[in-house]
């Protein structure tokens, strides 16, 4: 019935010029909640990933607060970083250490 009045001038009319702005206010609509980071955590599956570095670089925010308490000045030391890194690297050895002792069955 439609193909009917596909011919009438304010059909066509109709068709061209709200057609591809009523395409992209249905797309917009549909892809609403694609910018969602549960959406976004489902398709690439990297949630947890970035969960996880959120949690090292606030423990390594907490090491430096320690440090910095516990030795004055020492932040200004050539030798910093690298103690930083080895607290970080004796923290997630320790972890690995205590899951592996878990047992799962």
């Amino acid at each position: 019935m439609l193909n009917k009045f596909g011919n009438l001038k304010i059909v066509r009319k109709l068709k061209n010029e709200l057609s591809p702005k009523l395409r992209w206010l249905m797309f917009a609509d549909a892809n609403k909640d694609k910018a969602s980071s549960e959406y976004i955590k489902m398709i690439t599956g990297v949630g947890g990933e970035l969960e996880s570095k959120s949690d090292e670089m606030r423990l390594e925010a907490m090491v430096r607060e320690q440090l910095k308490e516990e030795f004055p000045n020492i932040e200004n030391m050539k030798s910093y970083e690298l103690l930083v890194d080895a607290v970080m690297h004796n923290l997630k050895k320790k972890q690995l250490q205590a899951t592996d002792n878990i047992d799962f069955s």
